[in-house]
Protein backbone atom coordinates (compact mmCIF):
# COMPACT_ATOMS: atom_id res chain seq x y z
CA UNK A 1 0.00 0.00 0.00
CA UNK A 2 1.49 3.28 -1.18
CA UNK A 3 -1.24 5.72 -1.88
CA UNK A 4 -4.38 4.94 0.89
CA UNK A 5 -7.54 6.50 0.81
CA UNK A 6 -9.66 6.39 4.26
CA UNK A 7 -13.21 7.55 3.96
CA UNK A 8 -15.66 8.09 6.33
CA UNK A 9 -18.23 10.78 4.93
CA UNK A 10 -20.99 11.00 7.14
CA UNK A 11 -21.48 12.73 10.20
CA UNK A 12 -18.69 14.79 12.45
CA UNK A 13 -18.92 12.52 15.49
CA UNK A 14 -18.41 9.68 13.13
CA UNK A 15 -15.09 10.97 11.43
CA UNK A 16 -13.55 11.54 15.08
CA UNK A 17 -14.72 8.19 15.94
CA UNK A 18 -12.49 7.15 13.17
CA UNK A 19 -9.50 8.76 13.78
CA UNK A 20 -7.52 5.81 15.87
CA UNK A 21 -7.98 4.10 12.01
CA UNK A 22 -5.54 6.75 10.51
CA UNK A 23 -3.21 7.29 13.15
CA UNK A 24 -3.23 2.89 12.67
CA UNK A 25 -2.58 2.81 9.18
CA UNK A 26 0.15 5.41 9.16
CA UNK A 27 1.87 3.55 11.88
CA UNK A 28 1.60 0.53 9.74
CA UNK A 29 2.68 2.25 6.19
CA UNK A 30 5.10 4.96 7.66
CA UNK A 31 6.32 5.88 3.93
CA UNK A 32 2.63 6.01 2.25
CA UNK A 33 0.46 9.07 0.88
CA UNK A 34 -2.52 8.52 3.37
CA UNK A 35 -5.64 10.76 2.68
CA UNK A 36 -9.07 10.92 4.18
CA UNK A 37 -12.40 11.68 2.24
CA UNK A 38 -14.54 13.15 4.30
CA UNK A 39 -17.76 15.39 3.97
CA UNK A 40 -17.41 19.45 4.00
CA UNK A 41 -18.54 19.86 7.22
CA UNK A 42 -15.83 17.48 8.93
CA UNK A 43 -13.47 18.59 7.34
CA UNK A 44 -11.96 20.72 10.08
CA UNK A 45 -11.29 17.98 12.84
CA UNK A 46 -9.25 16.31 10.28
CA UNK A 47 -7.12 18.81 8.52
CA UNK A 48 -3.94 19.61 10.23
CA UNK A 49 -3.77 15.90 11.36
CA UNK A 50 0.43 14.69 11.15
CA UNK A 51 -1.14 11.34 10.20
CA UNK A 52 -2.42 12.37 7.12
CA UNK A 53 -1.08 14.20 3.84
CA UNK A 54 -3.85 15.54 2.55
CA UNK A 55 -7.92 16.07 3.50
CA UNK A 56 -10.14 15.51 0.29
CA UNK A 57 -14.00 17.02 1.40
CA UNK A 58 -17.07 15.48 -0.10
CA UNK A 59 -20.05 17.86 -0.35
CA UNK A 60 -23.17 15.99 -1.34
CA UNK A 61 -24.47 18.97 -3.02
CA UNK A 62 -21.66 19.83 -5.45
CA UNK A 63 -20.19 16.73 -5.86
CA UNK A 64 -24.20 15.08 -6.91
CA UNK A 65 -25.61 14.75 -10.12
CA UNK A 66 -24.38 13.38 -13.05
CA UNK A 67 -21.60 16.15 -13.62
CA UNK A 68 -21.01 16.48 -9.95
CA UNK A 69 -19.72 13.02 -9.69
CA UNK A 70 -17.84 12.75 -12.50
CA UNK A 71 -15.77 15.85 -11.53
CA UNK A 72 -15.38 14.24 -8.26
CA UNK A 73 -14.24 10.90 -9.70
CA UNK A 74 -11.87 12.58 -12.11
CA UNK A 75 -10.33 14.35 -9.24
CA UNK A 76 -9.84 11.01 -6.96
CA UNK A 77 -8.45 9.43 -10.01
CA UNK A 78 -5.34 11.88 -10.43
CA UNK A 79 -4.38 11.07 -6.69
CA UNK A 80 -3.81 7.66 -7.71
CA UNK A 81 -4.93 5.85 -5.00
CA UNK A 82 -4.15 2.23 -4.44
CA UNK A 83 -6.10 0.77 -1.66
CA UNK A 84 -9.67 2.45 0.44
CA UNK A 85 -10.56 1.50 3.34
CA UNK A 86 -14.82 2.23 3.79
CA UNK A 87 -15.61 2.78 6.97
CA UNK A 88 -18.67 3.22 6.46
CA UNK A 89 -20.83 1.92 3.73
CA UNK A 90 -23.01 4.32 1.56
CA UNK A 91 -23.64 3.48 -2.01
CA UNK A 92 -22.88 6.90 -3.87
CA UNK A 93 -19.33 6.27 -2.37
CA UNK A 94 -19.24 2.82 -3.62
CA UNK A 95 -19.94 3.77 -6.64
CA UNK A 96 -17.34 6.69 -6.64
CA UNK A 97 -14.40 4.90 -6.07
CA UNK A 98 -15.01 2.03 -8.22
CA UNK A 99 -15.35 4.40 -11.22
CA UNK A 100 -12.09 6.25 -9.58
CA UNK A 101 -10.16 2.92 -10.53
CA UNK A 102 -8.87 2.14 -6.78
CA UNK A 103 -7.88 -1.00 -7.32
CA UNK A 104 -8.54 -2.53 -3.85
CA UNK A 105 -11.73 -1.20 -2.23
CA UNK A 106 -12.45 -2.29 1.36
CA UNK A 107 -15.25 -2.06 3.72
CA UNK A 108 -18.55 -3.28 5.05
CA UNK A 109 -20.82 -5.64 2.68
CA UNK A 110 -23.41 -3.27 2.95
CA UNK A 111 -25.71 -1.20 0.26
CA UNK A 112 -23.98 -2.08 -2.71
CA UNK A 113 -21.24 -3.43 -1.34
CA UNK A 114 -20.28 -5.86 -4.22
CA UNK A 115 -18.51 -2.94 -5.38
CA UNK A 116 -15.86 -3.57 -2.95
CA UNK A 117 -12.89 -5.81 -3.55
CA UNK A 118 -13.05 -7.06 0.68
CA UNK A 119 -15.71 -7.15 2.08
CA UNK A 120 -16.65 -7.52 5.87
CA UNK A 121 -20.19 -8.99 7.06
CA UNK A 122 -21.72 -6.06 8.05
CA UNK A 123 -23.63 -6.47 11.84
CA UNK A 124 -23.06 -2.38 13.27
CA UNK A 125 -26.94 -2.55 13.86
CA UNK A 126 -26.56 -4.92 16.77
CA UNK A 127 -24.32 -2.78 18.60
CA UNK A 128 -22.31 -5.54 19.94
CA UNK A 129 -18.74 -3.23 19.55
CA UNK A 130 -18.11 0.47 19.89
CA UNK A 131 -18.09 2.26 16.78
CA UNK A 132 -14.38 2.72 17.35
CA UNK A 133 -13.77 -0.90 16.75
CA UNK A 134 -16.20 -1.28 13.64
CA UNK A 135 -13.90 0.99 12.17
CA UNK A 136 -10.95 -0.61 13.34
CA UNK A 137 -12.07 -3.77 12.04
CA UNK A 138 -11.94 -2.50 8.47
CA UNK A 139 -8.16 -2.34 8.77
CA UNK A 140 -7.97 -5.40 10.94
CA UNK A 141 -9.54 -7.03 7.76
CA UNK A 142 -6.23 -6.05 5.99
CA UNK A 143 -3.98 -7.21 8.95
CA UNK A 144 -3.51 -3.62 10.40
CA UNK A 145 -3.98 -4.01 14.26
CA UNK A 146 -3.34 -1.74 16.90
CA UNK A 147 -4.58 -1.04 20.59
CA UNK A 148 -4.33 2.12 20.90
CA UNK A 149 -8.25 3.40 20.80
CA UNK A 150 -7.68 7.17 21.33
CA UNK A 151 -8.98 9.73 19.50
CA UNK A 152 -6.91 12.56 18.06
CA UNK A 153 -8.72 16.03 17.11
CA UNK A 154 -5.60 18.83 15.87
CA UNK A 155 -6.41 22.57 17.21
CA UNK A 156 -5.46 25.59 14.29
CA UNK A 157 -3.16 28.11 16.20
CA UNK A 158 -5.61 30.35 14.29
CA UNK A 159 -8.66 29.41 15.32
CA UNK A 160 -7.17 28.81 19.39
CA UNK A 161 -6.28 32.43 18.60
CA UNK A 162 -9.83 33.31 17.26
CA UNK A 163 -11.32 32.08 20.57
CA UNK A 164 -9.20 33.51 22.91
CA UNK A 165 -10.31 36.60 21.78
CA UNK A 166 -14.20 35.95 21.43
CA UNK A 167 -13.36 35.00 25.26
CA UNK A 168 -11.59 38.15 26.22
CA UNK A 169 -14.26 40.01 24.28
CA UNK A 170 -16.57 38.30 26.53
CA UNK A 171 -14.75 39.15 29.90
CA UNK A 172 -13.31 35.94 30.33
CA UNK A 173 -9.61 35.83 32.04
CA UNK A 174 -6.98 32.92 31.87
CA UNK A 175 -8.13 32.26 35.07
CA UNK A 176 -11.78 31.48 34.77
CA UNK A 177 -12.99 28.28 34.53
CA UNK A 178 -16.10 27.46 32.33
CA UNK A 179 -18.45 24.73 31.08
CA UNK A 180 -19.77 24.52 28.03
CA UNK A 181 -23.56 23.57 27.14
CA UNK A 182 -24.48 21.83 24.02
CA UNK A 183 -28.08 21.14 23.55
CA UNK A 184 -28.70 20.79 20.50
CA UNK A 185 -28.66 17.00 17.98
CA UNK A 186 -29.69 15.62 14.35
CA UNK A 187 -32.73 14.28 15.97
CA UNK A 188 -35.36 14.82 18.64
CA UNK A 189 -34.85 11.36 20.05
CA UNK A 190 -31.28 13.02 21.10
CA UNK A 191 -32.26 15.97 22.58
CA UNK A 192 -32.76 16.48 26.33
CA UNK A 193 -35.13 19.44 26.96
CA UNK A 194 -33.43 22.58 26.44
CA UNK A 195 -35.33 24.13 29.45
CA UNK A 196 -33.57 21.65 31.48
CA UNK A 197 -30.14 22.63 29.80
CA UNK A 198 -30.89 26.21 31.36
CA UNK A 199 -32.01 25.04 34.91
CA UNK A 200 -28.81 22.90 35.38
CA UNK A 201 -27.01 25.68 33.90
CA UNK A 202 -27.88 28.05 37.16
CA UNK A 203 -27.18 25.06 39.20
CA UNK A 204 -24.14 24.65 38.47
CA UNK A 205 -23.57 28.65 37.88
CA UNK A 206 -24.30 28.87 41.50
CA UNK A 207 -23.23 25.95 43.09
CA UNK A 208 -19.98 25.59 41.94
CA UNK A 209 -19.08 29.13 40.68
CA UNK A 210 -17.80 28.46 37.40
CA UNK A 211 -19.38 30.39 33.92
CA UNK A 212 -21.31 28.58 31.41
CA UNK A 213 -20.84 29.07 27.44
CA UNK A 214 -23.85 27.41 25.17
CA UNK A 215 -22.98 26.33 22.07
CA UNK A 216 -24.70 24.61 18.65
CA UNK A 217 -24.80 24.52 15.03
CA UNK A 218 -26.29 27.54 12.91
CA UNK A 219 -29.34 24.55 12.27
CA UNK A 220 -29.64 24.22 15.98
CA UNK A 221 -28.89 27.53 16.94
CA UNK A 222 -33.05 27.69 18.21
CA UNK A 223 -32.23 25.08 20.94
CA UNK A 224 -29.38 27.38 22.51
CA UNK A 225 -31.44 30.56 22.18
CA UNK A 226 -34.39 28.49 24.45
CA UNK A 227 -31.62 27.70 26.67
CA UNK A 228 -30.46 30.82 27.32
CA UNK A 229 -33.92 32.03 28.16
CA UNK A 230 -34.21 30.28 31.24
CA UNK A 231 -30.69 30.52 32.38
CA UNK A 232 -31.26 33.53 34.80
CA UNK A 233 -27.22 33.90 35.69
CA UNK A 234 -25.31 35.20 32.59
CA UNK A 235 -24.30 33.05 29.89
CA UNK A 236 -22.18 33.44 27.04
CA UNK A 237 -23.94 32.22 23.63
CA UNK A 238 -22.02 31.39 20.86
CA UNK A 239 -24.53 29.12 19.14
CA UNK A 240 -24.38 29.60 15.48
CA UNK A 241 -20.89 31.91 15.97
CA UNK A 242 -18.16 29.57 15.59
CA UNK A 243 -16.79 27.49 13.20
CA UNK A 244 -15.95 23.40 13.63
CA UNK A 245 -12.38 24.29 13.93
CA UNK A 246 -13.46 27.02 16.77
CA UNK A 247 -15.03 24.80 18.37
CA UNK A 248 -12.10 22.04 18.96
CA UNK A 249 -10.53 25.24 20.26
CA UNK A 250 -12.94 26.17 22.66
CA UNK A 251 -13.82 22.73 24.14
CA UNK A 252 -10.19 22.67 24.51
CA UNK A 253 -10.11 25.40 27.21
CA UNK A 254 -13.42 24.01 28.97
CA UNK A 255 -13.51 22.19 32.16
CA UNK A 256 -16.56 20.18 31.21
CA UNK A 257 -19.33 19.62 28.74
CA UNK A 258 -22.48 18.91 29.15
CA UNK A 259 -24.31 17.23 25.59
CA UNK A 260 -26.99 15.85 23.88
CA UNK A 261 -25.44 12.89 21.93
CA UNK A 262 -23.90 14.57 19.25
CA UNK A 263 -20.28 15.22 17.91
CA UNK A 264 -19.08 17.65 20.24
CA UNK A 265 -19.01 14.80 22.36
CA UNK A 266 -16.20 12.80 20.90
CA UNK A 267 -14.41 16.03 19.96
CA UNK A 268 -14.13 16.86 23.53
CA UNK A 269 -12.85 13.22 24.48
CA UNK A 270 -10.31 13.18 21.79
CA UNK A 271 -8.67 16.68 23.65
CA UNK A 272 -9.29 15.10 27.07
CA UNK A 273 -12.33 17.41 28.34
CA UNK A 274 -14.48 15.11 30.50
CA UNK A 275 -18.21 15.11 29.41
CA UNK A 276 -21.31 14.27 30.91
CA UNK A 277 -23.28 12.69 27.96
CA UNK A 278 -27.18 12.31 27.82
CA UNK A 279 -28.58 9.31 25.92
CA UNK A 280 -31.67 8.80 25.37
CA UNK A 281 -32.32 5.64 22.64
CA UNK A 282 -31.79 2.25 23.81
CA UNK A 283 -31.41 -0.27 20.69
CA UNK A 284 -28.31 -1.63 20.76
CA UNK A 285 -27.08 0.09 17.71
CA UNK A 286 -28.36 3.27 18.43
CA UNK A 287 -27.40 3.41 22.23
CA UNK A 288 -24.59 4.18 24.07
CA UNK A 289 -22.53 1.22 24.31
CA UNK A 290 -22.37 1.74 20.51
CA UNK A 291 -21.98 5.48 20.64
CA UNK A 292 -21.08 6.56 23.85
CA UNK A 293 -17.81 8.87 24.86
CA UNK A 294 -14.50 6.96 25.50
CA UNK A 295 -12.70 8.87 27.70
CA UNK A 296 -11.70 7.86 31.07
CA UNK A 297 -13.56 10.23 33.33
CA UNK A 298 -17.14 10.62 31.02
CA UNK A 299 -20.38 10.02 32.74
CA UNK A 300 -23.86 8.87 30.54
CA UNK A 301 -27.39 9.27 31.97
CA UNK A 302 -29.00 7.12 30.29
CA UNK A 303 -32.58 5.56 31.60
CA UNK A 304 -33.91 2.65 29.92
CA UNK A 305 -37.77 3.22 29.79
CA UNK A 306 -38.89 -0.47 28.09
CA UNK A 307 -38.18 0.20 24.38
CA UNK A 308 -37.07 -2.71 22.41
CA UNK A 309 -36.87 -0.67 18.84
CA UNK A 310 -36.44 3.42 18.70
CA UNK A 311 -39.03 5.14 16.60
CA UNK A 312 -36.75 8.41 16.83
CA UNK A 313 -38.13 11.15 15.56
CA UNK A 314 -41.66 8.98 15.51
CA UNK A 315 -41.33 8.49 19.30
CA UNK A 316 -45.06 7.82 20.13
CA UNK A 317 -44.63 7.98 24.04
CA UNK A 318 -43.27 11.52 24.02
CA UNK A 319 -39.61 10.96 24.18
CA UNK A 320 -40.07 9.14 28.05
CA UNK A 321 -36.02 8.01 28.15
CA UNK A 322 -35.28 11.97 28.23
CA UNK A 323 -37.57 12.81 29.89
CA UNK A 324 -37.09 10.48 32.56
CA UNK A 325 -33.20 12.08 33.40
CA UNK A 326 -33.34 15.09 35.95
CA UNK A 327 -31.58 18.49 35.79
CA UNK A 328 -30.70 16.91 39.72
CA UNK A 329 -29.14 13.77 37.80
CA UNK A 330 -26.98 16.03 35.34
CA UNK A 331 -26.06 18.37 38.31
CA UNK A 332 -24.99 15.71 40.63
CA UNK A 333 -22.59 13.88 37.73
CA UNK A 334 -21.37 17.08 36.94
CA UNK A 335 -20.71 18.02 39.92
CA UNK A 336 -18.93 14.41 40.96
CA UNK A 337 -16.07 15.58 37.72
CA UNK A 338 -15.57 19.05 38.96
CA UNK A 339 -14.71 17.89 42.36
CA UNK A 340 -12.96 15.38 41.30
CA UNK A 341 -10.45 17.86 39.43
CA UNK A 342 -10.10 20.12 42.17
Amino acid sequence: MKRILIVRTDRLGDVVLSTPVIKAVRKAYPDAFISMMVSSYAKDVVEGSPFLNKVIAFDKKKHGGLFGTAAFVSKLRKNNFDTAFVLHPVKRIHIILWLAGIKRRIGYDKKWGFLLTDRIPHKKQFGEKHEIDYNLDVIRSAGINTDDKALYVPVRPEARSKVEAILKDNGFTDKDEFIVMHPGASCPSKRWPAERFGWAADELIERFHKKVVVVAGTNDSKFAQETNYYIKNEALDLSGNLSVAELAALLEKARLLISNDSGPVHIAVALGVPVVVIFGRNQPGLSYRRWGPAGKHDIILHKDVGCVNCLAHNCKIGFKCLQAITVDEVVKASGRILEKRN
